[in-house]
C-alpha cells in the first residue's frame, strides 16, 4: 500500500510525495476509447486523407472500413471540426465501388483541394467553394491487387456528397503500386506528389485543370529505404526567427527499428519543378515512437493559421489489426502545428500539439531535491496532460511512471549525462496480443538552458510526449488494465 510520507505544493497543486503503492487505484477495467483524440464510433481506420479547411470547418477524411474493425473495403470516412479539438463524425464520403469487369475499386489515400477558380470545370461558373478529392483508385479482385492509379471526385456541398469523375483515372502509369497523391497550388498551377513505393521514390507532376498531368521530376532513393515509401507530402514550413520559408518533403516508410513503420522528412527547396534537399547526415524522424504514421498537412488553411498543421494515424502496421480495442480499431493524433528551427547548420522540424483547453492538466517544476523526494499524483481517470519542467542542475537520472498501478507502468526515463530519453511499454498492461507490441523506444533530448521541458498527453490508450517545446516527439499506444493509475516522478530506482 502507498504510505504518503510528505506533501509538496507544486504548481498550485497538493501532490503526495513518497515511494509506495496506491490503494485508491481503480480496479475497474480500462476504457481504451480516447477522450480527446478523434476516433470514429466504430470500425477500422488508418491513414488520414483529404485534410482541408473550408468556410469555418476543418475536414478530416480517412481510410475507413464501413463493414468491420480490421483492414478492408477501403472507403473514405469523414469528420469535421471548427477548432481542431472537437470532432463531429459524418457519413462515409467516398465509398468502394464495383466495376463492369467484376473487379472492385477501393478508395485508397489521397487529398482534397478547394478549386476556388474552378480550374476543373466541375462546378457552376463563379462558384468558389468546390472541393476536389484526388485519390488512389485501387483495383482488385478477390485477394489480388491488380492496379493503382489516381482518380477524382468532386463536391459542391462542403464534402457531404460526392460525384466520381466520369473519365477516371486521370493518372495511370501502368504500375501495380503507385499511390497516395497529395496536390497543392504553386503559383498558377497544381502540383502533385505521388509515391512509387517499391522504388523508394516520389514523382512530382503538374496540371492546370486537375485532369491532365505532366511529369516534372522524381525524388528519392535516399534516407530510410528499409520499407516502402508511402503517403508523401510537400509543403512550405516557416523558419523560426527568420523570414524565408523552406519546403518539407514528408514520407511514410520505416521506423528506426526497421521491423516497424514510421515517418521521415527532408528539408530543402522547391522551384516549382524539383525538390532539392539539404544535406542530412542522418535520417530525420518525424516521431520517435512506434505509433505515428501517414501524417499529411491540411490544405487551404485560413490566415489565422500561419503554420502548417498535420495529423497522423496512431497505430503501426506491425500489429495494427490486433490491437485490443472493441468495436473500433485505430485513432488519430492530436493536430500538430509545424515550424522549422536551425541546429548545427541544418533545419529540423518542431511540432506543437493543438488540444482541448479544458483538458485536465498537472503543471510541475522540479529541482534535484524534488526528484530525490519523489512525487505521486493521483488523477481522476486515464485521460489527462502533465506539463513538467525539470531543472537539471545537480539532478540525477530520473523516471516518470505513467498509468502506474500495482503491476503495470508505462515508464519514461531520462539520463542526464547522455540526454537519452527512453519510453518502456513492456509492462504497460496488455502487451501479449502481438509479439511485436512489447517495445522500448528512445530519443535524444538535450537540455535547453539547463532545463528539460515535457508536455505529456495521456488519453486512455495513447501517450504523446513532446520534449522541449516539440523539438522531439514520441507517440505510443498502451493498454492498461485498470481505469485509474497514478503518475510517479522521481530519481531512477528511488521510486519503486
Amino acid at each position: 500500500m502507498y504510505q504518503l510520507i510528505a506533501f509538496l505544493f507544486l504548481g498550485g497543486l497538493l501532490i503526495a510525495c513518497g515511494s509506495s503503492d496506491d490503494e485508491s487505484t481503480s480496479t475497474e477495467p480500462a476504457d481504451y476509447r480516447p477522450a480527446y483524440h478523434y476516433a470514429p464510433a466504430k470500425n477500422w481506420v488508418n491513414d488520414p486523407n483529404g485534410l482541408v479547411y473550408l468556410d469555418g470547418e476543418y475536414h478530416l477524411f480517412y481510410q475507413y472500413n464501413p463493414y468491420g474493425d480490421t483492414w478492408g473495403h477501403m472507403s473514405w470516412g469523414h469528420a469535421v471540426s471548427q477548432d481542431l479539438k472537437t470532432w463531429e463524425e459524418l457519413p462515409v464520403a467516398l465509398k468502394e465501388y464495383s466495376n463492369a469487369d467484376s473487379t472492385e475499386t477501393m478508395i485508397f489515400s489521397g487529398c482534397v483541394v478547394v478549386d476556388s477558380l474552378n480550374t476543373s470545370g466541375f462546378f457552376a461558373p463563379g462558384f468558389r467553394k468546390g472541393m476536389v478529392a484526388i485519390y488512389t483508385s485501387h483495383v482488385y479482385k478477390g485477394e489480388e491487387g491488380l492496379a493503382q492509379h489516381q482518380s477524382l471526385a468532386y463536391s459542391a456541398d462542403k464534402g457531404r456528397t460526392w460525384t466520381y469523375y466520369g473519365k477516371n483515372p486521370v493518372l495511370d502509369i501502368g504500375m501495380k503500386d503507385f499511390r497516395d497523391p497529395n496536390v497543392f497550388r504553386y503559383e498558377d498551377k497544381w502540383k502533385m506528389v505521388v509515391a512509387k513505393p517499391h522504388e523508394y521514390s516520389v514523382q512530382i507532376y503538374e496540371s492546370t485543370d486537375l485532369k491532365e498531368w505532366k511529369l516534372l521530376s522524381e525524388f528519392g532513393k535516399m534516407g530510410d529505404m528499409a520499407k516502402i515509401w508511402e503517403c508523401p507530402s510537400l509543403f512550405k514550413v516557416p523558419v523560426e526567427d527568420t523570414l524565408p520559408e523552406k519546403w518539407v518533403m514528408m514520407i511514410s516508410s520505416a521506423a528506426e527499428d526497421t521491423a516497424f513503420t514510421g515517418m521521415q522528412y527532408f528539408v530543402g527547396d522547391f522551384d516549382g519543378k524539383k525538390f532539392t534537399p539539404q544535406k542530412q547526415k542522418e535520417v530525420f524522424r518525424v516521431d520517435l515512437g512506434k505509433d505515428f504514421y501517414a501524417a499529411i498537412p491540411f490544405h487551404n488553411l485560413p490566415p489565422t493559421q500561419p503554420q502548417p498543421i498535420m495529423m497522423g494515424w496512431v497505430n503501426n502496421w506491425a500489429y495494427a489489426n490486433k490491437i485490443p480495442t472493441e468495436g473500433f480499431r485505430g485513432m488519430f493524433s492530436l493536430p500538430r502545428a509545424l515550424s522549422l528551427y536551425q541546429q548545427d547548420g541544418v533545419y529540423r522540424l518542431r511540432q506543437r500539439p493543438i488540444f482541448k483547453d479544458k483538458l485536465p492538466v498537472r503543471t510541475l517544476t522540479m529541482k534535484a531535491s524534488d526528484l530525490a523526494a519523489g512525487v505521486i499524483m493521483k488523477l481522476d481517470g486515464n485521460s489527462y496532460r502533465v506539463d513538467l519542467t525539470v531543472e537539471l542542475a545537480e539532478a540525477k537520472d530520473f523516471e516518470i511512471k505513467l498509468l502506474d498501478n500495482e503491476t503495470e507502468t508505462s515508464l519514461l526515463s531520462y539520463e542526464i549525462a547522455t540526454g537519452k530519453m527512453t519510453f518502456d511499454r513492456t509492462k504497460s498492461g496488455k502487451v501479449a496480443f502481438h509479439e511485436k507490441f512489447s517495445s522500448v523506444e528512445s530519443m535524444t533530448v538535450m537540455p535547453q538552458n539547463g532545463e528539460l521541458k515535457l508536455a505529456i498527453f495521456v488519453d486512455n490508450s495513447v501517450i504523446e510526449i513532446y520534449a522541449n517545446d516539440g523539438m522531439a516527439v514520441l507517440t505510443d499506444l498502451v493498454y492498461p488494465t485498470k481505469s485509474k493509475g497514478v503518475v510517479v516522478i522521481g530519481e531512477q530506482r528511488k521510486v519503486e
